[in-house]
């Protein structure tokens, strides 16, 4: 059984996985960030033993997926706004010395990347893209059955390449990156901006309310939907031009709603993916349901250091 451990910053995950990508056991528990790393590895640690326990086998690795910034190799924490005061820590040496056993860490959407890669909806192809849209945008590329690294090894922030510079600033220092410009949130902004004065829906508006209100037939929730599925279709479509994968994975909250967006995205990339064979890259749904993160996780160890299920 290899363990694995998601660290978000609302949450953690913490359970065992076979070596098919079956979750054994799982645990799962608030982060509060606030109250420190040690507190938090506290608890991590003793959701790995009874995780164990639980599904009745030792632990013979760990894998750990964390929100980012992180260094993949040496295991540090960098400078994450939702772990406040982690920075520096190190939970891939701290569970080695504690468990005896190897410990990866990746980038928590890089593992999710792997996770579908090596176990779910990308299985057997050589390259794949996840992107998983959210509160936010972020993905991983697998090229050649392997994680994709940039300069110095670091993680690609494909959520942060620029659609249109004269569009809204994100906390990047870009105006009109992609995730500023389709990320779950940016459909209630343009409500908010948008909407005619005395709008009945805006009070308590929100991604998934938006949604709703577009499958009841809501004019301006529909527009908003309309909206959010082009400028989520130019992201996809620059990434089929630039690597031209053999699929897709799209995961996250928005894509709960995925027949909302879908034509709109198709139609979107049809239209500006014409040196490519765009036709020929499969887009299709993360399939390892609310546990991708975890497998994912469990998956990241297997990447480093096994390369079960190919």
């Amino acid at each position: 059984m290899i363990a694995g451990v998601d660290i978000g910053g609302t949450k953690i995950a913490v359970g065992g996985v076979d070596e098919n990508g079956h979750v054994l056991s799982s645990i799962e528990f608030p982060t509060d960030a606030t109250q420190g790393f040690h507190k938090a590895l506290k608890r991590i640690v003793e959701a790995l033993n009874e995780a164990a326990v639980s599904a009745g086998a030792e632990i013979s690795g760990i894998g750990l997926g964390c929100t980012g910034p992180i260094d993949a190799f040496s295991g540090v924490i960098g400078d994450v706004n939702f772990l406040p005061g982690w920075q520096r820590e190190n939970p891939v040496r701290e569970l080695e010395q504690i468990f005896k056993v190897s410990v990866a860490m990746e980038n928590d959407a890089d593992a999710a990347a792997l996770g579908e890669a090596g176990w779910g909806a990308g299985k057997g192809k050589r390259s794949l893209i996840y992107v998983t849209v959210g509160t936010g945008i972020g993905g991983g590329i697998i090229l050649d059955g392997h994680l994709y690294r940039g300069v110095e090894q670091v993680h690609p922030e494909i959520g942060h390449h620029v659609l249109d510079s004269s569009g809204p600033p994100c906390f990047c220092g870009a105006r009109g990156c992609w995730e500023v410009l389709a990320r779950g949130p940016a459909m209630v902004e343009w409500l908010q901006r948008s909407a005619p004065k005395g709008y009945s829906h805006l009070p308590e508006l929100t991604g998934e309310r938006i949604c709703r209100l577009a499958e009841q037939g809501e004019p301006w929730a529909r527009l908003a939907v309309e909206r959010e599925a082009n400028y989520l279709g130019l992201g996809l479509a620059n990434l089929v031009t630039l690597f031209a994968p053999e699929a897709i994975v799209l995961g996250g909250s928005v894509m709960k709603s995925a027949p909302l967006f879908w034509d709109g995205i198709q139609k979107t990339i049809r239209q500006n993916c014409g040196l490519v064979p765009f036709e020929k890259t499969v887009l299709t749904l993360a399939s390892l349901g609310p546990n991708t993160a975890l497998i994912g996780a469990a998956r990241v160890w297997h990447h480093r250091f096994s390369q079960v299920g190919g």
